[in-house]
């Protein structure tokens, strides 16, 4: 199953990739499954995507929480908590 991933923010600029196309493995099937399926990337990617770090999603443009499924297709975004004032 292959998904479009974002990043957003200070995501983007640890990481150093605006975006990328995934393969996904069969098991994965969730936010949480894909989050953790990038921190196994290690280095960068763990430390911006471990279950330690509160990061935001979004399917498809539509916020969601971790337990929400994704799709062969579906446009996922990731991004740290924003705060205004």
């Amino acid at each position: 199953m292959k998904v479009k991933v974002l990043f957003f923010a200070g995501l983007r600029e640890q990481l150093g990739v605006p975006s990328l196309e995934v393969d996904l493995p069969g098991g994965v099937t969730t936010v949480a499954g894909l989050k953790s399926f990038l921190a196994e990337k290690g280095g960068a990617w763990q430390e911006a995507l471990s279950g330690k770090r509160l990061v935001r999603a979004a399917v498809n443009q539509d916020m969601v929480d971790a337990g929400a499924k994704i799709e062969a297709g579906d446009e996922v975004a990731f991004f740290p908590p924003v705060t205004g004032g």
